[in-house]
């Protein structure tokens, strides 16, 4: 399950993890979106050593998600050292997610 952290910069929890972050755009009213939360579950409790699981709700945090381009929920975006290293929009099974994950960890 992703871990509910609080954070003074988005820029300072991308800059202090040693972690690959999978950042979930996500909105509550979006069912695709409530879909993923399950399988990001599953992600999580396979590669929680690895990668660190954040979830940011659209609706609470528009200009994050106008800074990060997303026009479609749900939206994954992955950093690596603070920098994007990936994108992902829509709905993917775990495994998939998995084998996308892997070559950046």
């Amino acid at each position: 399950m992703a871990t509910k952290k609080q954070f003074s910069s988005f820029q300072e929890l991308l800059s202090s993890s040693q972690k690959l972050i999978l950042v979930d755009f996500y909105a509550t009213w979006c069912g695709p979106c409530q879909m993923m939360a399950s399988i990001l579950d599953q992600v999580n409790t396979r590669m929680s050593d690895r990668v660190q699981v954040v979830k940011v709700d659209t609706d609470n945090y528009p200009d994050l998600a106008t800074n990060y381009q997303v026009h479609a929920l749900p939206t994954l975006v992955l950093f690596k050292n603070g920098q994007q290293v990936d994108r992902i929009e829509g709905v993917l099974p775990a495994e998939q997610l998995i084998q996308r994950l892997a070559p950046f960890v």
